[in-house]
């Protein structure tokens, strides 16, 4: 006579069919998060040249060339999030009625899908003293030298300006398409003008989503390397925080230091982040935000 079926053991120890799809995830999670955050926070508590366990991050907050970067960083992150989130509301509004809409979000794609060491060298030709961009203000008399727009703050600004607007585009069309259409013809047929149904019908509705777009660009904006390095001062006003990271650990051989200065990097991130998220509350606070279905 056979023995209990596999799913009558596992039932016996408490284990069912969901909790074997849950695991691998699990296990997965751990191994690709949770244990190499706690292996840098271990290894940022241990300096290289000894002496208290939060010797790292009174070197880098006692520096003003260290911490400066957080400083450098915000102002290019946050600005370009801004822009980023004020460009693409107006033009997913406008896309959303358009029939060729994958065309468009097709072509908006491709910075994305070339990547930002790629932008940045196409940057580089174009915007150059020597490039496309300075041969034609130079042909049409408006200026009679070169515009530096490489290897300072505007150069960076606009490469993550380019390799930015897809991601907050794209979001942001997602959670417009979302809004029932049915919310805006009722608050039309009372009279609302496009203005009012904007303000007063959409974007709060739209905040949430706005908010978690604004979050994960700010992100996105802030971990810039690449650009800072083709197209700015790294030594200058766009020296970075990944930039004191990587110095610290690759230049100067210091992996506890650049630890350190990675996760006072997120914590940064992780403070503007819950700010923004905490500012949703003085919006809309409805049980659904009027999606379709």
């Amino acid at each position: 006579m056979s023995g209990p079926s596999l799913r009558t053991r596992l039932a016996a120890r408490g284990l069912d069919g969901t909790t074997l799809l849950v695991l691998p995830g699990l296990i997965f999670m751990i191994a690709l998060f949770v244990y190499p955050f706690i292996y840098g926070v271990v290894d940022s508590l241990t300096p290289k040249d000894g002496g208290a366990w939060y010797a790292n991050y009174v070197k880098f907050f006692t520096d003003p060339f260290q911490y400066n970067t957080i400083g450098a960083t915000m102002w290019l992150a946050l600005p370009v999030t801004i822009v980023n989130l004020a460009l693409a509301v107006p033009i997913a509004f406008r896309v959303r009625l358009m029939r060729r809409q994958r065309l468009l979000t097709t072509i908006l794609v491709l910075p994305i899908t070339l990547g930002t060491v790629f932008v940045a060298d196409g940057l580089l030709t174009f915007l150059g003293p020597r490039g496309w961009f300075n041969h034609t203000l130079l042909a049409l008399g408006i200026f009679s030298d070169p515009v530096k727009l490489t290897n300072n703050y505007w150069g960076v600004f606009a490469s993550l300006l380019i390799t930015g607007f897809p991601f907050a585009f794209l979001l942001t069309l997602s959670y417009i398409t979302g809004i029932d259409p049915a919310i805006e013809q009722a608050a039309a047929t009372l009279g609302a003008s496009p203005r009012q149904r904007f303000f007063r019908v959409f974007l709060p509705l739209l905040v949430p989503g706005l908010a978690v777009t604004f979050c994960l660009a700010f992100v996105q904006a802030f971990a810039v390397f690449p650009s800072a390095v083709l197209l700015g001062a790294p030594a200058g006003p766009t020296r970075v925080i990944s930039i004191a990271a990587y110095q610290a650990a690759f230049e100067q051989y210091d992996h506890s230091l650049g630890s350190a200065i990675a996760l006072i990097m997120g914590a940064v991130e992780l403070v503007v982040v819950v700010a923004v998220l905490g500012c949703r509350s003085f919006f809309y606070r409805g049980p659904a935000g009027g999606t379709k279905g």
